[in-house]
C-alpha cells in the first residue's frame, strides 16, 4: 500500500506534478502533504528544520521571516486551492508550517521546546478551540487557508510562553 496520495484534490492532479509546480510544492509542504494519512501532521514535522534554519537567526529576522511565511502564504495557499479545485484541501499544509514557526516565535531554542511546540500546536489544529473552528467555517480563499493555523500557532504559542516562563523548558 502506497502512502501516498495518488491524484490530489478535484482536478486530478498527480504527485509528480505538485513537486514540479514551485507553488504547489510549497503549499504542499515541500512534498509532506501528499501523505494518505495526517498530512497535517507530517506538514509540522517538515516545518521543524525550517525552524531550526530560523532559530539560528536573531529575533528580528526571525521575525521577519514568520512574518514573510505568513504573508506570502496567503497567496501560496490561495493559488494552490484554485489549482487543485478545491478549497483547503488536507495536503496543502503551508499553513501548519506557519503555525509551527508563530508557535515557537516567542520561546528561547530548546529541544523540549521543539517536541512541545508540536505536540501543543497540533491539539490545537486539531480541536479547533472557539473562535479557531468559527474562522475555518466562516474564511474562505488563502487568508481562511492560513488564518485558523495562524491562530492555533498563538494560542499554542502562548501556552508554550507560559511553560518556558515557568522554567519547564
Amino acid at each position: 500500500m502506497n502512502i501516498f496520495l495518488e491524484t490530489v484534490g478535484a482536478h486530478k492532479l498527480t504527485p509528480k506534478q505538485i513537486l514540479q509546480d514551485p507553488v504547489l510544492f510549497l503549499a504542499f509542504g515541500f512534498g509532506s502533504g501528499l501523505a494518505r494519512k495526517a498530512p497535517g501532521t507530517f506538514g509540522t514535522v517538515a516545518a521543524i528544520p525550517l525552524y531550526c534554519l530560523f532559530a539560528q537567526a536573531d529575533m528580528w529576522v526571525y521575525s521577519i521571516l514568520t512574518l514573510l511565511v505568513t504573508l506570502v502564504g496567503i497567496w501560496i495557499c490561495e493559488v494552490a486551492a484554485n489549482k487543485l479545485g478545491e478549497h483547503d484541501f488536507g495536503g496543502i499544509v503551508w499553513d501548519e508550517i506557519a503555525g509551527y514557526l508563530i508557535t515557537l516565535w516567542l520561546v528561547p531554542f530548546s529541544w523540549p521546546a521543539v517536541a512541545w511546540g508540536f505536540v501543543l500546536f497540533r491539539i490545537f489544529d486539531i480541536a479547533k478551540p472557539w473562535p479557531i473552528r468559527w474562522i475555518d467555517r466562516k474564511i474562505q480563499g488563502g487568508l481562511g487557508i492560513m488564518l485558523d493555523d495562524v491562530l492555533a500557532g498563538v494560542f499554542a504559542g502562548g501556552l508554550l510562553w507560559l511553560m518556558a516562563g515557568q522554567g519547564w523548558l
